[in-house]
């Protein structure tokens, strides 16, 4: 399912400065890898979360890092057992959007 990033089109924010530019080029690239991750089965995309927070760990309190662990892997836990309430990703990032 993954999106040409050419049918998006261009946002007018993204053409008004080289740094913006530069940011939306970074964005478009985020949103592909995005794209492709969210095809992955669930337990690939769990060990991705767990492997990306392992990679900011120096950059965050041990204390925070080891929380976001126990997090994911409750979370984990629920998906493997069947009794994790997921909802599609489009209905998430409108939830989020609307924040």
């Amino acid at each position: 399912m993954s999106i040409d990033l050419l049918d998006r089109g261009t946002p007018a924010s993204c053409t008004n400065s080289d740094a913006s530019a530069r940011l939306c080029a970074m964005n478009a690239r985020v949103d592909q890898l995005l794209d492709e991750v969210l095809e992955l089965p669930t337990e690939e995309r769990s060990a991705l979360a767990v492997a990306l927070l392992d990679s900011l760990e120096g950059n965050a309190d041990a204390s925070i890092s080891e929380a976001w662990r126990a997090e994911l892997r409750a979370r984990r836990a629920e998906l493997k057992a069947g009794t994790a309430r997921t909802v599609p990703w489009a209905e998430a990032r409108a939830r989020l959007g609307s924040l």
